[in-house]
């Protein structure tokens, strides 16, 4: 039988109005022993607020570099049962769409060989199956293989790559985000199971800038489904919102990011020059305001969460390209951002924060794309501009024919 351990501490996390993961640790302790030393560790480190979990060792499946997270505890003699307690993490299905019997397999494996606590998901977007032995490993995997499925991403290697559920269910969806996901997660398995990266390296796939997946802020490479051309309007649909409690002027026109819109109570207007496709407008009034019809995608570079330094955004590397089957143009240009950052980046340095200290052109010129306005970050900041050869004397002679004339060419 599972020990049974006093937690008044993390008794108290139960009393809020949420749904406390203290209360899903207890439902399994009550029959795996793991989840019951899990839980008594647990209360130690908040009465004694020190950490007893040591993220140490290399460990495995035959073939596999990746996938397993291995973890121990400070405290083995006090408790056994998380000696070892290694994270295990499943590549999930494109969009995180599961079968209940897919689930159930999953719960019942899990059962057999770990502590039965799962994490429904990672930042990362793999399904995190939480403690288990070393010895179980090749039988989990073995397990999971069998029944066609494989491990996700770990350590200084591609993660695995996640989308939001796209196209499938979304009506603001303008690329098909989990046939893109699908198609770069097959493309970089390798790189996937068999760790030789600087450090980690994320893609995710959004449909539109909502960014369900939070790409923008967590993904090393942001893929952006986004539009060309004018916004669709229907003027009727307007009215409709209008009549049925939409304050459009407060809700919609002065909270346009770019101040492009405009209303007089019966007609809204839209420049689209000055529109940034944030999507605010369309996801409000989505019977009123479409994409345009020219699909594609914006591609954005950097974003992490502070380890090394601080957190970063991503920046956008290119405002518009198109996403179609096979996908060529984008596999080409994922691997020379890749190729470009394993060149140069020391040992767990991000993308991001290697174009930070190694600046904008390098990496603009080695994967081959030109600097434009949209790739500025900030006013008056890296504007990116490339000089070479003869460009100086350039200049200066179109400053002196400038001076000498007194016509401007720019």
């Amino acid at each position: 039988m599972p020990k049974k351990y006093d937690t008044p501490l993390l008794n108290e996390l139960e009393k809020g109005p949420w749904p406390s993961f203290v209360t899903e640790i207890k439902k399994a302790a009550a029959w795996n022993k793991m989840a019951a030393d899990e839980l008594g560790q647990l209360e130690k480190s908040y009465r004694t607020r020190l950490v007893y979990w040591k993220h140490g060792g290399i460990v495995g499946v035959r073939g596999y570099g990746g996938g397993i997270i291995g973890r121990y505890s400070e405290l083995p003699d006090e408790f056994p049962e998380v000696a070892h307690f290694h994270t295990v993490r499943i590549n999930q299905p494109t969009g995180w769409f599961y079968s209940t019997d897919a689930l159930r397999m999953t719960c019942d494996i899990w059962d057999k060989y770990g502590s039965g606590l799962t994490n429904m998901h990672g930042s990362t977007g793999d399904m995190v199956l939480l403690g288990t032995r070393t010895e179980s490993l090749e039988p989990i995997f073995a397990e999971f293989s069998s029944r066609g499925w494989d491990l996700g991403g770990s350590g200084s290697a591609m993660r695995t790559p996640s989308a939001c559920i796209g196209q499938a269910r979304c009506e603001w969806a303008n690329i098909d985000s989990l046939d893109i996901c699908n198609e770069m997660t097959q493309e970089f398995q390798d790189e996937m199971h068999r760790p030789a990266f600087p450090y980690k390296f994320k893609i995710k796939v959004s449909g539109c800038a909502c960014d369900c997946v939070a790409a923008i802020a967590r993904a090393d490479c942001s893929i952006i489904g986004t539009w060309k051309g004018d916004i669709k309007i229907d003027q009727d649909a307007v009215k409709w919102y209008a009549k049925n409690g939409t304050d459009i002027q407060n809700w919609i026109v002065d909270m346009c990011p770019t101040k492009c819109m405009s209303y007089d109570g019966k007609e809204l207007k839209i420049d689209n020059k000055n529109c940034n496709r944030c999507m605010h407008c369309i996801s409000k009034m989505t019977k009123a305001l479409k994409a345009g019809d020219e699909k594609g995608a914006t591609i954005c570079i950097g974003s992490k969460a502070p380890i090394v330094v601080g957190s970063l955004l991503s920046w956008v590397i290119v405002p518009f390209i198109k996403v179609e089957p096979p996908y060529d143009n984008l596999r080409a240009l994922i691997r020379k951002m890749i190729e470009w950052w394993d060149e140069y980046a020391k040992p767990r340095e991000r993308i991001g924060e290697l174009i930070e200290s190694k600046g904008m052109r390098s990496f603009l010129e080695y994967i081959g794309v030109p600097p434009v306005p949209q790739q500025i970050k900030e006013p008056r900041k890296d504007p990116f501009w490339f000089f070479h050869g003869d460009d100086i004397e350039n200049i200066k002679k179109l400053e002196a024919e400038e001076k000498k004339t007194g016509k401007y060419k720019f």
